[in-house]
């Protein structure tokens, strides 16, 4: 008799992978960020259990938009208190918080509760071509398409 495979979190083997976001479209990378950051890519897949890697994603400020969206589409945030609703466009976003606009993408796309908060934790997003985690030998990964 066979039994499906349950992977638990303490066996879970996890790479770091690098991402390179020149010239990539936010929201085609956003997804398949967040499939690896579940573990999606492994044949070990548990949905209740954290099985993906580690993602460092690294030129965050080259991120592209198609069609008119770098002036149309906008991200809303609140103070809480009343009428404090902010906005900025994505073009002010790219510019000014270009690593907040990759993460925001990617956490909507992850489950939301306990398992995708422990999951977003695995994602390192930097402006630049640079990032401090050399140390845990991250290796390069080339995005579909």
């Amino acid at each position: 008799m066979r039994t499906t495979f349950m992977a638990k979190g303490h066996e879970v083997e996890r790479k770091w992978l690098v991402v390179d976001a020149e010239g990539q479209t936010l929201g085609r990378l956003a997804s398949e960020v967040a499939a690896i950051l579940r573990g999606k890519n492994k044949p070990t897949f548990t949905p209740h259990v954290d099985t993906g890697d580690h993602v460092i994603i690294i030129n965050a400020e080259k991120i592209h938009l198609s069609g008119n969206k770098l002036k149309d589409k906008i991200y809303y945030r609140h103070t809480g208190y009343t009428g404090n609703l902010k906005q900025r466009t994505a073009l002010e976003m790219r510019t000014n918080y270009p690593t907040k606009m990759l993460e925001l993408a990617i956490k909507g796309m992850l489950p939301k509760g306990p398992l995708g908060r422990q999951t977003i934790k695995k994602l390192h997003v930097y402006a630049g071509p640079e990032h401090p985690h050399t140390a845990q030998k991250p290796e390069a990964y080339e995005l579909r398409g």
